[in-house]
């Protein structure tokens, strides 16, 4: 294995394995703020809301046009809201799920563990009420392993999950993919890209509970107006429409929206081109370009606010650490089991070959109409 190669693999290990939860990304922003410091050659700038935008400090990112990648630092996780009184049994916590997990999946009584000042607590998830559409969290009771272990209010608690690993046919599996495996990429992407050009990375905060990082980043205008913005994601796959394996996804639009057309066609372009160019290496560069209509992400946000995105993603095996969830989703519950989430080895580096394309190579395209004028003027003759 080469050395940039197990410099990316690293990194997505190390961050697909960091407790997190919407609104309590803090453990991911340390580790980024230790890569930062690592390379002075980087400028880092913080908005109200805890976004992040890191970019090369030879660039004003703000003056120059420049290609900005985007991720968001949160997953699907629980929050404890409150550790006693209120009707609490002792050794019960109340927490609060932040993210889009099926019913079913609680109702199996899952197994979680509590990221607490002294340690790893766990517990059983016993209770779980539905959704709240105005927080969209949802309230939960789980039962401490230890009626006496020390748990406070604010603490993270995630599923019970083993730290990412990778397997023998190349498949990662790992607690939290989405989004952090896109986030290790388009990091590996920063570090492997020349340092003088207008190449950056949004890091967004809360996206689980519908864009709140990202909608704060627009209203404000800390997003450079000229800014064409790549939002990365992990997408749930289908097997016959975009299998895992089959490569990073030009993804066109999302189940709320399209995106923009003339950025979406740079970046297949890149895509068609890093496919000739990989014809003849030992790890060829596959890639798909689908709608998606699964789930929503950060592109649509960025677009309804004015920006020029679009979207590249990784398909996700155990969206959301669903397993089986096609199999729950046609009415067999008993299927339902938390599991870690998996992508492929190979679409996770041909993602960050594409975004270091991206970064120097993302030619403007010729808007569609335009292009639709000169092809009637040369061929309206035949018309007669």
């Amino acid at each position: 294995m080469s050395e940039p190669t197990a410099a990316r693999l690293q990194t997505l290990l190390d961050l697909a394995s960091i407790p997190t939860a919407t609104g309590k990304e803090d453990r991911v922003i340390a580790f980024i703020d230790r890569w930062i410091g690592e390379r002075p050659w980087l400028a880092a700038d913080h908005d109200a809301h805890g976004n992040m935008l890191l970019y090369p400090k030879a660039i004003d990112i703000r003056a120059t046009p420049s290609v900005l990648m985007t991720g968001h630092l949160d997953h699907p996780a629980f929050v404890v809201e409150r550790v006693e009184g209120g009707g609490l049994e002792r050794g019960t916590v109340a927490l609060s799920f932040r993210g889009g997990v099926k019913q079913e999946y609680f109702d199996k009584r899952p197994r979680v563990a509590i990221h607490a000042a002294g340690g790893v607590v766990r517990a059983t998830v016993e209770k779980a009420e539905p959704a709240s559409e105005t927080t969209a969290h949802r309230d939960c009771v789980a039962r401490l392993d230890d009626a006496g272990a020390t748990v406070g209010v604010g603490d993270v608690c995630v599923w019970d999950l083993p730290p990412a690993s990778i397997d023998e046919r190349g498949m990662v599996h790992a607690p939290a993919c989405d989004d952090l495996a896109a986030v290790a990429a388009a990091l590996c992407a920063m570090d492997e890209s020349p340092r003088d050009i207008p190449f950056g990375l949004l890091l967004t905060r809360a996206e689980e509970t519908g864009f709140v990082g990202a909608i704060g980043a627009c209203r404000d205008g800390f997003i450079p107006a000229s800014a064409k913005l790549l939002a990365l994601e992990n997408s749930r796959s289908f097997a016959h429409d975009s299998p895992i394996g089959g490569g990073p996804i030009v993804r066109v639009g999302d189940r709320m929206s399209t995106f923009s057309p003339s950025l979406t066609a740079a970046v297949a372009k890149v895509c068609e081109r890093l496919a000739k160019e990989h014809a003849l290496r030992e790890r060829s560069f596959r890639w798909q370009r689908k709608l998606m209509p699964g789930g929503a992400c950060e592109a649509t946000c960025y677009c309804a606010y004015g920006y020029d995105a679009t979207c590249v993603c990784l398909p996700l095996g155990n969206y959301h650490n669903m397993g089986n969830l096609d199999e729950v989703e046609r009415g067999e519950v008993g299927k339902a089991e938390i599991q870690p989430e998996r992508i492929s080895v190979n679409d996770y580096l041909n993602l960050v070959d594409l975004l270091v394309a991206c970064a120097t190579g993302l030619e403007a395209q010729e808007p569609i109409r335009e292009r639709l004028e000169k092809m009637f003027e040369q061929r309206r003759g035949v018309l007669g």
